[in-house]
């Protein structure tokens, strides 16, 4: 004889042998993890009482769940997550990082794919087919240049303006000073937590013309420097990954050997200022150089560069580090500092530019905020 079916089962639509009193549920019903009309299931582990369906008026009901067949995939409210990962980069522990944040989004069951890339250039043509694949959640997993080379690609495919696309960031070892302003964490697994749910935090970027042979223009999201930064840079990036942590080291003293101040003019929106220096800092974030809290006072979403012209002898690009670790080298009577929407730099020779680490051109330049152009989950 069958079971007649709980007249509470009914009203609620659950299966007709669910028929507890009250509102007891019982901890051997399986339920998919994505029910039509009803809140998703977090299913964290066997047994364990989680958010789950949702009764017709709306009033959350907990549920004891059982799992059948592995941790459910679930989507989040951006889409399945794009991991870009430069495998080949001078972190040796990037295929570590990787590792250990797919490993985080399977144990949250967030639906996500890889792609492995050698370089910004292949980061940048693997975001810009993934965009037009139809994915929007793009995750760099690795330092600046690697975001830098994704949020260009975003930059280039939406045209300059804001998108519904996303950017999120799994530093892990790789150097990121990006991160650092925001606060999020560099450890795989915390900031793995942190591309979980809707919060996203509409930034400024900054697009960069300059030239390379012929006229050219890049995106960035954190510090370009031109000038000695960008020398420093440049030579660092020559020099072999074997060499480790110590290639910063090296190259920042072979550059500033061989670096000679020159004659400069750069005029914003309503100011200009010339005379001879030896390097022009132009922020959207605060860190660069490993930690270095360079332009305190910037922030990137206030629709404002921070430019810092350093006119004094080279030897300040070593003497103020010491204060620069919190940003308490400012004021200076040897930077002069001044804030504007653009800038152009003029030199009386051509000077290196570096834009998030990746040396992009040289000068003339000229630099423009794209106001809150960048959606990053936070």
């Amino acid at each position: 004889m069958g079971r007649v079916p709980h007249a509470r089962a009914v009203q609620r639509g659950e299966p007709p042998h669910h028929d507890l009193s009250r509102d007891e549920d019982r901890a051997d019903l399986v339920l998919p993890p994505d029910l039509p009309g009803r809140a998703s299931l977090w299913v964290q582990g066997t047994g364990k009482q989680v958010p789950g369906a949702t009764r017709p008026h709306g009033e959350p009901l907990l549920r004891g769940i059982r799992t059948r067949g592995g941790v459910p995939t679930l989507i989040g409210p951006f889409g399945p997550l794009v991991l870009v990962a430069d495998t080949q980069g001078p972190s040796r522990s990037i295929q570590g990082d990787l590792a250990a944040a797919e490993s985080e989004l399977r144990a949250g069951g967030m639906a996500f794919r890889t792609i492995a890339v050698a370089g910004p250039s292949e980061a940048r043509t693997a975001a810009i087919g993934a965009l037009e694949a139809g994915d929007r959640f793009l995750v760099a997993v690795g330092g600046d240049a690697l975001v830098n080379a994704i949020a260009d690609a975003m930059l280039h495919w939406s045209g300059d303006a804001s998108s519904d696309a996303l950017l999120g960031v799994v530093a892990g070892s790789a150097p990121c000073d990006f991160i650092r302003t925001f606060g999020l964490p560099a450890d795989p697994a915390q900031a793995c937590r942190h591309l979980q749910g809707d919060d996203v935090f509409p930034i400024d970027a900054v697009r960069v013309a300059y030239h390379d042979h012929a006229t050219a223009a890049a995106h960035f999201l954190n510090v370009a420097e031109v000038g000695l930064g960008g020398a420093i840079v440049r030579r660092t990036n020559r020099l072999p990954a074997s060499f480790g942590r110590a290639r910063g080291f090296i190259g920042f003293w072979m550059a500033v050997g061989g670096f000679r101040p020159t004659d400069i003019r750069l005029r914003g929106d309503r100011r200009t200022w010339e005379g001879r220096a030896h390097n022009v800092l132009v922020a959207n974030g605060q860190y660069t150089g490993g930690g270095y809290r360079m332009s305190p006072r910037s922030w990137p979403s206030d629709g404002y560069l921070d430019v810092l012209v350093m006119k004094g002898p080279k030897s300040d690009a070593f003497t103020i580090l010491n204060k620069a670790v919190l940003g308490e080298h400012l004021p200076h009577p040897n930077i002069v500092e001044y804030r504007c929407r653009t800038l152009s730099v003029e030199t009386a020779r051509p000077w290196p530019i570096q834009a998030d680490g990746l040396v992009v051109g040289t000068t003339p330049a000229s630099f423009e905020v794209l106001p809150q152009a960048i959606r990053l989950k936070i």
